[in-house]
């Protein structure tokens, strides 16, 4: 399924035959639009920086063996894992990324027990979820799904339950499955082989159709991504998202003003250099928005979905990359938290009825700061929450959660969930969050000093 794809950087530097000419952009304009530009190019480029290493790179450890294929994750994570930052030790990953410009790919899943949680999540190169197979969404039992790009125009056909059709033609499809422990991998690893993609030549059991062209892929270098050479970035990967979406054609135009086309060469050697400057002071001039965006941006919860949920706030599109990838949209899952210091004894008092309103489970994770790894403790545990062995509930139906480095006490370890000697960051996961939690009516409760 998947073709060897060589690696140059043929679409980034181009001859001198082939760059971007003077435009009729003032200095002021250009400054204007390339501020406009990097915000609104800033998360499909960092999402390159990730997928061009999980889909392309067979030498990288992320490496998921190319595209339209699955790696699974089934292990547990412990505090050894430092290859993954805030690893979610509920629901172990599986990755896929799907190259659709020959034809369309069909994901298929199996029937799942109602105490299994698993989500399939789609992702475009924009960073918009534009459809979920899970049991959320699709429900528990089996199913065939098919996935098109933007160009395909055939009809469903018999046996799939659904297309979902994506507006870009290279897709993200990042798995979860549930996972309660240890002792659970095997079951994980069941249902994980279980999880297939095929073509939909192969599925309806007719011919292939030619291959789509071979692509050369630009290495990614973040030092470039985050200077005037993301406009080679964002031409390579606008060549994925055509025709143009009705709603960006006048943003389109205006971009075209400094050089930004789907597959259009660049090369700033190239480029006039008052031109140039222009672009490098909007460069910054993002980047300043953007920080102090990031500053009053303290929760991650609404900055992920489709591009009608989003409204086409490129600045939210971009505060959700710069948060963390590949969020869960806010129907799926809840994310929150805060900064602790395990000097102290803390705890998290739920009342009766506020417990945190989920539809399948939810847990409170602990990492330390600043590299945001699980921590080592005597108990091995790592996370707490409803799905937790062992958990004491008072007889009003309350619940208190306890935080330091040392013991809270007898009685109240079953509770505890260990701290570092200082600083921890503590992050609450609600998955299948009730309208509660979606609408801010319920929230984490405020941590306080143990009694």
């Amino acid at each position: 399924m998947f073709r060897e794809m060589k690696i140059a950087a043929g679409l980034v530097l181009a001859t001198a035959s082939a760059v971007h000419a003077q435009t009729a952009a003032t200095p002021e304009e250009a400054r204007a639009i390339a501020k406009e530009a990097y915000v609104y190019a800033y998360a499909p480029i960092a999402s390159y920086g990730t997928w061009s290493k999980q889909a392309t790179l067979p030498d990288a450890p992320e490496y998921v063996g190319g595209f339209n294929t699955f790696r699974h994750y089934s292990e547990s994570f412990t505090p050894d894992n430092e290859d993954l930052v805030t690893p979610n030790n509920d629901t172990p990953y599986s990755w896929a990324w799907l190259d659709l410009r020959a034809e369309p790919m069909v994901l298929s899943v199996p029937m799942v027990p109602r105490d299994r949680y698993y989500v399939m999540q789609l992702i475009d190169l924009f960073n918009y979820n534009f459809g979920y197979v899970g049991v959320r969404s699709t429900g528990f039992g089996a199913g065939n799904y098919l996935i098109a790009g933007p160009n395909w125009k055939g009809e469903k056909p018999e046996g799939v339950g659904e297309v979902i059709q994506a507006e870009t033609e290279i897709i993200g499809i990042l798995g979860r499955t549930s996972l309660d422990g240890p002792s659970d991998v095997k079951n994980v690893k069941a249902i994980q082989a279980k999880y297939h993609l095929t073509p939909l030549s192969a599925f309806l059991k007719k011919p292939a159709p030619p291959a789509a062209p071979a692509l050369t892929f630009p290495p990614y270098d973040a030092a470039k991504a985050a200077s005037h050479d993301f406009i080679g970035y964002i031409n390579f990967l606008l060549q994925f998202a055509q025709p143009t979406v009705p709603q960006e054609k006048d943003l389109m135009a205006r971009f075209a003003k400094i050089g930004i086309e789907p597959g259009k060469p660049w090369d700033a050697a190239k480029i006039d250099s008052a031109e140039l400057a222009a672009i490098d002071q909007g460069v910054e001039d993002a980047k300043a928005e953007m920080a102090q965006v990031a500053k009053t941006t303290l929760s991650s919860n609404g900055l992920f979905g489709t591009r009608e949920f989003l409204k086409n706030d490129y600045m939210k599109r971009a505060m959700g990359a710069e948060k963390g990838l590949y969020g869960n949209s806010l129907e799926e899952a809840w994310y929150g938290g805060f900064v602790g210091d395990g000097t102290k004894q803390t705890m998290l008092h739920f009342p009766p009825g506020q417990l945190p309103p989920a539809k399948f489970f939810w847990s409170l994770t602990l990492y330390t700061l600043p590299d945001r790894f699980l921590y080592a403790n005597p108990l091995n545990r790592y996370s707490i929450g409803d799905r937790t062995k062992g958990l004491v509930y008072g007889r009003d139906k309350s619940l208190t959660i306890y935080l330091g480095h040392t013991s809270p006490g007898t009685g109240k370890e079953s509770n505890w969930l260990p701290t570092p000697d200082g600083k921890y960051s503590l992050v609450g996961r609600v998955y299948g969050p009730e309208k509660a939690a979606m609408d801010g009516t319920w929230k984490l409760p405020v941590p306080q000093d143990a009694k």
